[in-house]
């Protein structure tokens, strides 16, 4: 088995797939950390998609600056004002159906700079 590698360790736990090192240590993550408060340029732009769900609606928050656990916080909160379902994938929030213009409200009244993106 020539690509096999350890994913556990009795002693740290679970191993990065990446870098191989415990998951508390891992370079790989805070490489990716880096990348979310590197993205974007200071607006954050709402929009609608549907490509690849089936016809199904989804709103995309992106362009937010901040690190990976402050990107699930406000995936968490948006989805809970909402009251609908949804995901944060590679630094975009995903919500279920078209909920843009009550994000926008609520973003707004916290102080982001929101722009609607898209039809």
């Amino acid at each position: 088995m020539k690509n096999s590698r350890p994913v556990y360790s009795t002693e740290t736990g679970r191993l990065c797939s990446g870098c191989g090192r415990a998951e508390n240590a891992c370079q790989c993550k805070k490489n990716k950390q880096a990348k979310v408060n590197l993205q974007g340029d200071g607006i954050i732009r709402v929009s609608r998609e549907t490509k690849g769900r089936k016809g199904k609606g989804v709103t995309l928050i992106s362009g937010f600056q901040g690190s990976e656990d402050e990107l699930k916080t406000l995936g968490k909160k948006l989805k809970q004002l909402c009251g609908t379902g949804g995901t944060v994938k590679n630094g975009v929030i995903e919500i279920q159906g078209d909920v843009r213009n009550k994000i926008v409200e609520v973003l707004k009244e916290e102080g982001q700079q929101v722009k609607l993106a898209g039809r």
